[in-house]
Parts: C-alpha cells; structure tokens; sequence
C-alpha cells in the first residue's frame, strides 16, 4: 500500500464532516482536489471507505475503523514533527484546549506568557458549553479542557482556581439587594443558562435544595446573553463572579446576598489519562504548574 499522510487527513476530515464539501473548506483546498486524494486512498482498499446514498456521503463500518487509525497516525506524525523541532531548539505544534463558555474569562491569563515565550506554538481554544466539552475529551478530540465541575472520565487534573458564583441584578432591581430573601426568588423573574450548562446546573441545584419554585424564567444561550438580560432588567441570575468584575466596578450589576451563597466550585485544566502529549503540550502543562500562583495573582486578586 502506498498511502499518504495527506491523504489520511483529507479522508479522516471528510469523516469528521460527512462532506466533501464542508472538507474543502476546511482544508483549503478545491473539491476536486479532495475527491481526487480520496479516490487515490481509496485504489488501495478492496472494501468501500465511503457510500453517496442519495446526495448523502455516509462512512462504512470499514472507514469508520480505518479512520479511526488514520486518526492515530497523524497524531503520531504530529509528535515526530514536534520532536525533531524539540531536538533543534525549537518547540512547535498545535495544543487544542476546549473551555466551558465562562472559562473564556480564565484561561487567557493561562495563556499569555507561554505563547509569547514559544510564537511557534499554534494554540486553539474552543469555547462551548459543558455538554459538548466532555463530548470532546471522551472523544479524544482535545489535548486539554478547562471545566468547573468534572466529569466522570478518567482525567489527571491540576487545579487553578475557585469560581464563585452569586445572585447578581441590575438597577431595575437594587433596591432589593439589601433585604432580599429566599422565598422572593418565587417571584422575581430568573434567567438560565441553556441545558448542559455548568451554570445552569449549578442554580438548578441551589434552587432545587431550598425548594424554590420560581414562576417566571427565561433561558439564553451563553453568559454574555444572560448578563445583558441581567443588566436590561430582565431578571435575576446566579452567575460566576469572574465574569462580572467591569460590571460590578461600574455599578450596572450588583450583587444580592443571600442564604446558601455564593456556589463555589473549582477551575481545573484536564486531559484524558494515557493521553500522549506532544512536547508543546508537556510544556504548556509545566508552565501552567510553575506560574498559576502568579498568574492568580496578577489577574484575579
């Protein structure tokens, strides 16, 4: 057989997508020249990679397996590339980091100094919601994800930092911040994150313990929605702390105490165990290690 890693990768994103396509875009290049490297990858194999039922594009059984080592060898590829960089002085490659949507406030700082000090370090960071986060890591789609509550996977795990997480208002409401109370959470109108959200789940099981039954409530799709919705005075919401900080310094979103708050969980960056790392991954992970404390410092005190 004579195969290419070219080939390989143009045939695992035709996978990924279901398209050719969606696999040009992706890749860059020209839908015939997809076609032509997969027809080429496709010569080397009596059983079918691939089916047209209709206009759809479908993988068989056989180019679910064969991509799922195709899969294995580019990583691999991957790591010899970033070796023989490691050997020269140079230390290259790409890290991919998934985040839980409010984690985009978190890992910048993280970040920063590490891509300043390797410029040829391609860093990637996907900022979605919790659901779709772990979907990542069972999949072995990420090097890292940044969560505030942890799955139940087989992960190794360095801790960051707290996330707090309070019941904020706007001016539509401050003049309950001093006297509110728990059973008025019946009352007031909340606002949620969508399902599969940490935050979401997080004020469910606030509300839930105190047995509280609120009567209106409207959900939104991502924390910068909810705090806008919040801040228009909308209604109420639990949401983290760190998102907030220009908020709260300018007066537009205050906080109302109240029993059982703040909600405190932890930030943590995760990676599957067993994960092989590549060389830019092992030193992403060794700086996070030696300046969290620092970084904390300097950005979130």
């Amino acid at each position: 057989m004579h195969y290419t890693l070219h080939q390989l990768k143009v045939f695992s994103k035709v996978c990924e997508l279901k398209s050719i396509t969606k696999a040009a875009e992706e890749l860059h290049l020209t839908q015939p020249a997809v076609s032509i490297q997969l027809k080429k990858l496709q010569e080397q194999f009596d059983i079918p990679l691939t089916e047209v039922i209709g206009r759809q594009l479908y993988v068989t059984d056989f180019g679910n397996q064969i991509m799922t080592v195709s899969n294995r060898l580019l990583k691999e590829a991957e790591l010899i590339d970033a070796t023989t960089s490691q050997y020269k002085g140079l230390l290259t490659g790409r890290i991919h980091i998934s985040s839980v949507s409010t984690g985009k406030y978190v890992i910048p700082y993280f970040l920063t100094e590490f891509a300043k000090d390797h410029p040829d370090v391609e860093l990637t960071i996907d900022v979605t919601n919790k659901n779709l986060v772990v979907d990542s890591l069972a999949k072995n789609k990420t090097d890292f994800a940044l969560v505030s509550v942890l799955p139940d996977l087989a992960l190794e795990t360095i801790s960051l930092m707290e996330n707090r997480l309070n019941l904020f208002a706007g001016q539509d409401y401050f003049h309950l911040v001093d006297s509110f109370k728990l059973n008025q959470l019946e009352e007031v109108p909340l606002i949620f994150r969508e399902q599969g959200s940490a935050t979401r789940k997080a004020m469910e099981e606030f509300l839930n313990k105190y047995k509280i039954r609120p009567k209106r409530t409207m959900e939104l799709a991502s924390n910068e929605a909810v705090k806008q919705a919040v801040s228009a005075g909308l209604g109420l919401s639990i949401m983290p702390l760190i998102g907030l900080r220009n908020e709260l310094n300018l007066g537009i979103i205050k906080e109302i105490p109240l029993k059982g708050l703040p909600i405190i969980t932890n930030w943590n960056l995760v990676y599957a165990k067993g994960k092989m790392l590549t060389p830019a991954g092992q030193a992403l992970l060794q700086y996070i290690k030696t300046h969290k404390e620092q970084i904390i410092e300097m950005n979130f005190k």
